[in-house]
């Protein structure tokens, strides 16, 4: 599966590719660092991505010349071609894996908690003081528990951006039951954005992953406790599968790709109800498109911030996907190729904000071992049962220490309180895009501002509003590096 870069290598006219291996450890971007920053070296497609999607589609980056590559035996192509993806998506139809229990339950959970520790215990051989980015839902209880074990000297630390947010009484319950220590820190907009302006210099890439902020926060935090490293769960859901809802059958229906005028959100009703301005943004996506997390702004909006069409050449990278997301015989399938694509991409948000405080950072669920065994071994009775019921192998691990584990109803920690940061930083922002404006960047920016300051409590709007923040001051600092941004 995609997971994370080690190398960097550069041949005279070809693209600069960031290889993509699971150790971390050996990271270096300093060949990005040395790429000319004006704005021929941006790649407006990929900006126009972030808008529309808060990800670059892979195997792009913000930069024309560097490109993610994904497989660490396909060479970058010649120098008149892009690197190409390559993911498991294709494979995934054709893996060999058992069809349903060939093997003693017990002895699938032992070998996963074995091959989980290992895979712990080697991402973090030069780490002595690690801290863990732990939530209260699955992956990472099933994670605390290996940790409990290999690496019993580890932090535990949740983040709570919002009132919508309830994990952070599992996490707590969770770590304490294990002996591990845990550690909590609350969202507070303004100075999580500061430390963003403080490190944006440093940050050699650009992802405007909703947990970004939230991301530099915490590893700013992290390295100010005397934490030398970061473990992160992410990376299990291509291997487990995503199950699918109910919604997600209408977003089969709604998403369109509509093109929904404007001052219809401007309506009284609508411009209040987050529900409303969720579902019509809906109807102009597409339906694979939808399945990518959060409010984004929608391509007439896109072109209207760059002041030229372009929306419509983000939407075709999706192309590169066609062949695995036409293959895919159910929902679930589809979601599956969505959560590798936003993985792959979302990756970048802890690459490259530890990056920028020097923390190494270690993702075990993406061990090759462990993956390996996760992709051809596992029975597929064992990642989603017949009821939709997710990640039966890492609920029976679990089971295991945790009988009665308190799940969340709902997903949130580690998210952003996105309406907080549009009301103490909107100025800040606002100048941020006047000043892109008269570098020829986004030059439609200020007027959405301003069209729009009234509806920043909205989380709808709200998140927009983020997209910006996150991209605007990365812009502007490599075309004006000399320039204080915080």
């Amino acid at each position: 599966m995609a997971s994370v870069a080690s190398s960097l290598y550069e041949e005279c006219t070809s693209p600069l590719a960031l290889r993509v291996r699971a150790d971390t450890r050996d990271i270096d971007f300093s060949m990005v660092d040395a790429l000319p920053k004006d704005r021929a070296s941006f790649d407006p497609v990929s900006i126009a991505d972030l808008l529309r999607n808060a990800f670059v589609y892979p195997p792009h980056s913000v930069y024309r010349r560097v490109k993610l590559i994904f497989s660490d035996d396909y060479p970058a192509q010649d120098s008149h071609n892009d690197p190409v993806l390559q993911t498991t998506l294709s494979a995934w139809p054709k893996n060999a894996r058992p069809g349903c229990s060939s093997s003693d339950s017990d002895t699938l959970v032992q070998t996963y908690h074995r091959l989980l520790c290992a895979a712990i215990t080697h991402t973090t051989a030069r780490m002595r003081q690690p801290w863990f980015l732990q939530s209260g839902g699955k992956d990472s209880t099933s994670m605390a528990i290996a940790l409990a074990d290999a690496r019993p000297d580890v932090t535990c630390i949740t983040y709570l951006g919002g009132r919508e947010e309830n994990e952070l009484a599992s996490a707590q319950w969770v770590a304490r039951n294990l002996g591990l220590r845990h550690e909590a820190l609350v969202c507070d907009p303004g100075r999580a954005y500061d430390r963003y302006l403080a490190r944006v210099q440093r940050i050699p890439l650009l992802t405007a992953d909703f947990a970004t902020l939230s991301y530099l926060d915490l590893v700013t935090e992290i390295r100010g406790n005397g934490g030398d490293g970061v473990l992160d769960a992410l990376g299990s859901d291509v291997y487990f599968g995503m199950p699918s809802h109910w919604r997600h059958q209408i977003y089969r229906v709604v998403a369109q790709q509509f093109a929904l005028p404007a001052n219809l959100f401007n309506l009284w009703g609508v411009r209040h109800s987050f529900r409303l301005c969720y579902a019509l943004s809906t109807m102009q996506m597409s339906a694979f498109e939808r399945f990518y997390p959060g409010s984004r702004f929608s391509d007439q909006e896109v072109d209207a911030l760059f002041g030229e069409p372009i929306a419509a050449r983000s939407r075709q990278r999706l192309d590169t996907f066609l062949s695995a997301i036409h293959a895919a015989r159910t929902v679930a399938d589809r979601r599956r190729i969505a959560a590798a694509i936003v993985e792959a991409a979302s990756f970048g948000k802890g690459l490259y904000t530890a990056s920028a405080v020097a923390m190494p950072l270690a993702y075990p669920y993406c061990d090759a071992r462990l993956g390996q065994w996760l992709t051809h071994e596992v029975p597929d009775d064992y990642l989603i049962g017949p009821d939709g019921t997710n990640k039966i192998l890492v609920r029976k691990h679990i089971a295991r220490s945790f009988l009665n584990l308190p799940y969340v109803t709902k997903k949130g920690c580690f998210r952003f309180n996105v309406c907080a940061l549009a009301r103490v930083r909107y100025d800040c922002v606002r100048q941020f895009a006047v000043d892109a404006k008269a570098q020829g960047l986004l030059p439609g920016a200020p007027a959405w501002l301003d069209a729009h300051r009234e509806h920043l409590h909205n989380k709808y709007f709200a998140s927009k509003f983020y997209l910006l923040a996150v991209v605007l001051p990365w812009l502007l600092n490599r075309l004006q590096p000399e320039r204080r941004l915080g």
